[in-house]
């Protein structure tokens, strides 16, 4: 098998990591991304450059030792390294390894970078207009139920459907994650949170989201401070409160689909209360994954997708 460094490119930040034969021998992360890079990639440039070398010093490598550096997410976007266009759905692993670009950055490094595609939808009209960069290879690194919802909360939390090929049919991005850090930081709310917590109450995450379905978001998140100021609710129970109201939408959505199973994966702290609340309202499989499947899902899915045609 062989070595590859692998590039986790996101909105906010970059993860670089050195994998040898199957096996993730080291990673590197930096908090630069797409966004730090509108006016310029220049700083995003200087953080693989230099993340690279330094895996390639501490793991004794050279740069002849790596066959590529294989990079996906929004460094494929028009404010990353190599802007790639979006393959339309249908799409699965054989579409994403034919929609591969292999170039040389020589301002970064010698080794040979292999950018992978984002997904998008048809986009002929409002409804059918979504996109995705990076979620697309973390579906490949986890896949294993066909024609499932695999749910990837985190940011802009994303459902995708797949068929009974594993490819992506539909999908639909939520901004599950980015909502929960601007009100939890940025209102009155940010005195009554405690954003630590990594644990829930079942109790009262269930009672944020059914108090969110009757009542609507707006007026529910004031609970949240009244909860702490006037009722004396623990840290955790706010905290529970407040995440059962802001996965109410993306719950509702996927409380939608036609599809019996529903696969969880993404960041853990979204992925383990969205996965407490579905087993209580749902009567579909609710599966979820585990942190050591979900944690290198978006390194070995890079890798598949590369190997694809060597493979098959």
């Amino acid at each position: 098998m062989a070595d590859y460094i692998v590039i986790d490119g996101g909105t906010t930040n970059t993860r670089v990591s050195l994998v040898s034969d199957g096996e993730v021998l080291e990673t590197k992360r930096f908090n630069i991304g797409a966004k730090k890079s509108i006016d310029g990639n220049s700083s995003l440039k200087l953080g693989v450059k230099n993340s690279i070398e330094e895996l390639l010093n501490k793991n004794e490598k050279t740069a002849n030792c790596i066959e590529c550096i294989i990079a996906s997410g929004m460094i494929t976007s028009e404010f990353g390294l190599f802007e790639l266009k979006h393959l339309t759905v249908p799409a699965g692993i054989k579409e994403l390894n034919a929609g591969m670009k292999k170039v040389v950055l020589d301002d970064i490094c010698e080794i040979p970078f292999v950018f992978i595609p984002g997904v998008k939808l048809a986009c002929t009209g409002f409804d059918d207009s979504d996109m995705m960069r990076g979620e697309e290879v973390e579906l490949v690194g986890i896949l294993g139920e066909t024609e499932s919802v695999y749910v990837l909360p985190g940011s802009h939390s994303k459902a995708i459907r797949t068929d009974a090929d594993g490819r992506i049919t539909d999908f639909c991005t939520m901004l599950t994650g980015e909502m929960i850090g601007a009100i939890a930081q940025e209102t009155i709310l940010r005195d009554a949170l405690d954003m630590t917590i990594s644990e829930t109450d079942s109790e009262y995450l269930l009672s944020g989201y059914e108090y969110c379905c009757e009542n609507g978001i707006n007026k529910s998140l004031f609970r949240v401070r009244a909860m702490k100021n006037l009722l004396g609710a623990t840290a955790k129970q706010v905290y529970s409160f407040f995440m059962g109201i802001m996965l109410h939408d993306e719950i509702v959505q996927l409380l939608s689909f036609t599809e019996k199973k529903i696969v969880l994966g993404g960041k853990k702290q979204l992925r383990c209360a969205m996965t407490e609340i579905l087993k209580v309202v749902s009567d579909k499989e609710i599966i979820c994954l585990s942190d050591d499947v979900v944690d290198n899902a978006n390194t070995f899915g890079m890798v598949k997708i590369y190997e694809y045609s060597c493979l098959k």
